[in-house]
């Protein structure tokens, strides 16, 4: 087997155990009120480390979460085997067996092997560590001691690595009930309540990734002051060094972004890196990356200038918005923010950005103030569409009774029930965030979800992307993200609108998309934002200038 580990992945002193104890118990109260006394068993499979289509080469290694929260375990080709019952001293303490791959003379030359059982032992909260091909007679030993137990997998999809059938195929011979029905959604109702050294490790991955967004900012400020200086024979007879670099691409954010991310040890991004200039913010997961930013102005004939407007010469940039929505991981959890800043006018919004980001500003204010555990998520979507409608009026893009040939057909709660709104703003606010950066969707937007009832609050539209359904718990840890966007598609089917001022949108409509996003963990009284980057107007701008 070859382990392809790319680096030392076991220095973890993580508490799995209150984990399996915490899963276990919301997994008994799913089953049958007959089989809540029966021995369970779980067998788990770890990520392996994936290879590029047709070669030998290793792709970056990321443990599948519902092991690692299971096990504390990010060594590849590992299995898990645990055993609880109700009302024994499993219950309190359940046998964890952990599996790791034995250390290869082959895989030792090519990289970093995996620890021995010693080093597994002493780093993990688990019973007992083995290698896997202790792993066969491990599970014979516990049908015979535990006759009647029901044994639990995750499902058997593309979405979990798979356990090779020769570690089920003793359940099968042994005739032992084994069911994919109850597990993942024990294990999603588990994560969805953070304890505090998961909070710990969300918090480190906020900080890192908080400083990451302010060294764009802070680069792009530079830019502007001319405090980026090129030494000799920068980008002609040497390459460039990362002192020298000017922030002119959306690649070029990207890079730097995830940059400062590895130099403080994260290992991964949480998810693809969205990095978007001008009109391209509009668009809520572009992952492309690849567009310079918008220059101008644009002369006849510059189409013959062979390419130099994309290279050092003395150019302008055209006012716009570079939106990063971007956040690494600590040791398997999650950061999720996202920030909106000025590029071109000076590192200053123009008048017409300065409007929609000050609004989206007041949308997650409002929210920030009403966060309280007991309250309804769907209650903070439509306190942001609120928002925006009264905003939209302020600003003239929407209709009020009072404006000319109008009436009270534009008031606020008719253009709320119109569900026009969500034309501008039309995904969720938030999401619950931990291991994975949209967690425990199952848990989150249960199919069956007994909290929803009646008719919706606005208009049904405002709620097919929100992605938690749920009131709101301690210990929740979940992202307030409005945003406000003026996407060409879908915008085509309400340029008819009887809600809308055409010209007086068309003057917004360059601004591209705004939002802004911080992670937040519900507490007793209210909220903590572990999110640590400014977004208040003032300093965005003075940062964007160099002023600061």
């Amino acid at each position: 087997m070859h382990i392809g580990k790319p680096s030392k992945t076991w220095d973890s002193s993580f508490t799995a155990q209150q984990h399996v104890v915490k899963t276990f118990t919301k997994l008994v109260e799913l089953l049958p009120a007959t089989e809540q006394n029966k021995p369970q068993i779980a067998l788990l499979a770890g990520e392996v480390t994936p290879f590029r289509n047709d070669t030998d080469r290793e792709m970056p290694f990321r443990q599948e979460s519902n092991f690692f929260y299971l096990s504390g375990c990010r060594v590849p080709a590992s299995y898990l085997l645990v055993a609880f019952q109700n009302g024994t001293s499993l219950a309190n303490q359940p046998s964890s067996h952990l599996f790791i791959p034995k250390a290869e003379l082959a895989d030792i030359m090519w990289s970093v092997p995996p620890p021995s059982l010693e080093e597994a032992s002493a780093a993990h909260d688990v019973t007992r560590v083995d290698h896997p091909a202790a792993l066969p007679d491990a599970i014979q030993e516990l049908i015979k001691a535990f006759p009647g137990a029901i044994v639990h997998t995750l499902p058997s999809t593309s979405q979990f690595p798979t356990i090779p059938s020769q570690y089920t195929a003793p359940f099968l011979a042994g005739n032992v009930h084994v069911t994919q029905d109850y597990l993942l959604t024990a294990l999603h109702r588990a994560r969805l309540i953070k304890d505090a050294e998961e909070v710990a490790l969300i918090r480190r991955a906020n900080e890192i990734s908080s400083r990451a967004h302010e060294v764009v900012m802070r680069v792009l400020g530079q830019g502007v002051r001319g405090l980026v200086q090129r030494g000799k024979g920068a980008g002609t007879e040497r390459p460039l060094l990362p002192g020298e670099w000017l922030i002119q691409k959306e690649p070029e954010a990207e890079a730097l972004f995830v940059a400062s991310c590895r130099r403080e040890g994260a290992e991964h991004q949480a998810y693809l890196p969205i990095v978007a200039a001008s009109t391209r913010a509009s668009t809520l997961h572009y992952c492309c990356n690849d567009r310079e930013f918008a220059w101008g102005p644009v002369h006849p004939h510059d189409h013959q200038n062979r390419n130099d407007l994309a290279h050092d010469h003395e150019r302008v940039l055209n006012p716009q918005v570079l939106l990063i929505d971007a956040g690494c991981e600590w040791k398997c959890y999650a950061a999720d923010i996202t920030r909106t800043m000025p590029v071109g006018n000076g590192g200053k919004f123009t008048p017409e950005a300065k409007a929609i980001y000050e609004l989206v500003l007041e949308m997650q204010r409002l929210s920030f103030e009403a966060l309280k555990p007991g309250l309804h998520w769907d209650a903070i979507q439509f306190l942001c569409h609120r928002t925006l409608v009264r905003g939209f009026q302020k600003l003239g893009i929407f209709k009020s009774p009072n404006s000319p040939n109008s009436g009270s057909w534009n008031s606020e709660e008719a253009i709320l029930a119109s569900g026009i709104s969500a034309a501008f703003f039309p995904h969720g606010v938030g999401h619950s965030l931990g291991m994975d950066v949209h967690d425990v969707p199952s848990a989150s937007k249960p199919e069956r979800n007994d909290t929803i009832k009646g008719i919706p609050l606005g208009h049904e539209s405002f709620y097919t992307y929100l992605r938690l359904r749920l009131p709101l718990e301690e210990g929740m840890v979940v992202t307030v993200e409005p945003g406000c966007y003026f996407s060409p598609h879908l915008l085509a089917p309400v340029r008819d609108s009887k809600h809308i001022d055409q010209e007086v949108l068309k003057r917004y409509e360059s601004v591209g998309g705004v939002r802004i996003e911080d992670v937040v963990l519900i507490t007793k009284d209210g909220y903590e934002n572990l999110t640590t980057v400014r977004s208040d107007t003032e300093w965005v701008e003075k940062v964007c200038s160099g002023e600061i």
